[in-house]
């Protein structure tokens, strides 16, 4: 099942209460306080990990509460600070508070880690009231409440190339063709419920390329309005670095215009926002093993017209996948190296040490 939403109230642990007590022992008169102080409520913490890769652990379990600092006791001695409680998300999830709709933190690599809410200081015992004046105080201190809020987890899963079309355009086989991701495979509309990750390796050491491929379940028109599955998956390709289109060229779509119907996804990339509609795009005319080449020849006028790269695939025979392939590792790279050459403009310029 996959799970790209979740909501969860976290508390963190109470701190502890402070002591109240004086020593008593034999031949020690006026001993004076030796309460102790309450130990610190644990902290709730949440941990980016390469082992997840959906929230579903949290849509069945939205509550989690860190351990209470456990209170002061006599003969000074301190309280037990609580454990803290630490959640496994997968990388790529953005957390938001519920309440002020604030984006707090984006966990983009593995082994990223924040304190979500923070445990409660534990109270003070009476030893730390006593002074030089008021040598026998009786007074300690409760322990201080842990943090407590509801946040949500928004997952975006983190791909190089977006595969996007119509429903039945053959992005699943494909997926299938060049990695090792199986997802399932039908000749109907929508059979992709949820998106799929497949990697995929060009050329050989030391010269491969290796990227991500998402499919993104199907897109119709209207679909940014909520027609068939809406665009409730099209957060996942928003950190993409290109997008490849699907457009089929056969008679089996039942849609006899190949150039509308590119319009068509792309204007609702367009609707959808975060900047979706410029990122760089290659064109597969796919299922050439069926090849309508009046619809063939009309998406090449377009694709050339437009300055678009073409390239003609079927993944059911093979046909033009190698150089598909190949035009999506150059196109990452060009987009990494970009990257690379942009954040080295950002970066501050270190200052020479001075002899």
């Amino acid at each position: 099942m996959f799970i790209d939403e979740a909501k969860i109230q976290v508390k963190a642990g109470n701190g502890g209460n402070g002591c109240m007590a004086f020593r008593r022992e034999k031949f020690v008169p006026r001993g004076g306080p030796s309460g102790g102080d309450g130990g610190h409520g644990g902290d709730v913490i949440m941990e980016s990990s390469e082992r997840h890769n959906t929230l579903v652990h949290f849509r069945f379990n939205p509550e989690y509460k860190a351990e209470r600092g456990r209170h002061g006791e006599g003969s000074n001695r301190t309280g037990r600070e609580g454990e803290d409680v630490v959640l496994k998300v997968p990388v790529g999830t953005i957390l938001y508070d519920e309440a002020s709709g604030e984006r707090l933190h984006d966990f983009s690599h593995a082994d990223d880690r924040i304190v979500i809410a923070r445990g409660g200081r534990g109270g003070r015992g009476n030893a730390r009231f006593a002074t030089s004046t008021h040598q026998a105080p009786r007074e300690c201190e409760a322990g201080f409440p842990g943090e407590e809020r509801t946040l949500r987890l928004e997952l975006k899963l983190l791909a190089d190339i977006g595969l996007v079309g119509y429903p039945n355009a053959g992005k699943s086989t494909l997926i299938s063709r060049i990695s090792a991701a199986r997802p399932k495979i039908a000749d109907y509309p929508f059979t992709t419920l949820e998106p799929n990750l497949g990697v995929v390796v060009v050329g050989k050491e030391p010269n491969e390329v290796a990227f991500v491929v998402a499919d993104i379940p199907g897109l119709i028109e209207g679909a940014h309005t909520g027609a068939g599955l809406g665009t409730q998956f099209l957060r996942h390709i928003e950190r993409t670095r290109l997008l490849v289109h699907l457009v089929d060229v056969s008679d089996a779509s039942g849609r006899p215009d190949p150039v509308k119907d590119y319009e068509v996804i792309t204007q609702e990339l367009s609707s959808f926002g975060a900047g979706l509609e410029e990122k760089p795009v290659l064109v597969a005319a796919s299922k050439i093993d069926v090849v309508n080449q009046e619809k063939l020849a009309k998406l090449r006028r377009y694709c050339k017209k437009h300055n678009l790269p073409l390239c003609p695939i079927s993944a059911v025979s093979g046909e033009g996948i190698e150089k598909l392939k190949h035009a999506m590792a150059r196109k990452v790279e060009e987009v990494r190296k970009a990257e690379i050459a942009a954040a080295a403009e950002l970066a501050p310029h270190a200052e020479p040490i001075a002899d």
